[in-house]
């Protein structure tokens, strides 16, 4: 695996309606932005990193990351920001991540492309051991029209658009920290306690 290969983009796009609207991306998590997390442990796994947002644009771009809005106007969830983002990528790959998981692993990258390569696949995307989490995901940007297609007929669930592809799920059951998230304020004092703990 390249690095150079693929772009990373960072999901920070949509209305954290369960937040009371606040911005996820910038949630401080003991005195840094949930962003900033996220940046850092993707920077060494991509070429180029991408922050989709549609609020907030000055401050995200502070990071040193191109900024791209959904083309969509209103906020029509992950798909939009995908679309947006295989447009700007100049890769054959698209590491998809959400913006407010502060315990992404080092490999993400690495185990989602191996696990493409060996199954032929168009779409890596992360298991729970239970369940796939659509927007822990290596993309093949060939898929752009395909996606661009979806979105104008309507279309905005991200599995039924996984499902028109050649996808393969990959475990992630031994990281389940990978898929911690922040969607309500209580998880705040949550992940900030498992960060106080762990080698972040």
């Amino acid at each position: 695996m390249d690095i150079a290969d693929i772009t990373a983009v960072i999901l920070a796009g949509g209305r954290a309606t369960r937040m009371g609207g606040t911005d996820k991306g910038l949630v401080t998590l003991n005195n840094r932005a949930m962003i900033e997390y996220v940046i850092e442990t993707l920077r060494p796994q991509a070429g180029t990193l991408l922050i989709n947002a549609n609020r907030n644009l000055d401050i995200y771009r502070r990071y040193g990351c191109p900024v791209i809005s959904d083309d969509l106007e209103g906020y029509h969830g992950p798909l939009a920001g995908i679309a947006s983002a295989m447009r700007s990528a100049g890769t054959d790959l698209l590491l998809v991540t959400p913006c407010d998981s502060p315990f992404l692993p080092d490999d993400l990258a690495r185990r989602l492309y191996d696990q493409m390569l060996e199954n032929h696949a168009d779409i890596s995307v992360a298991n729970n051991g239970k369940r796939i989490q659509p927007v822990f995901a290596l993309i093949n940007t060939g898929l752009r029209d395909s996606l661009q297609g979806y979105l104008d007929k309507g279309g905005r669930k991200i599995d039924l658009w996984y499902n028109q592809h050649t996808l393969v799920s990959v475990d992630f059951a031994d990281k389940p920290e990978t898929f911690l998230n922040i969607n309500t304020p209580e998880d705040i004092l949550e992940i900030e306690s498992r960060l106080d703990t762990c080698k972040c």
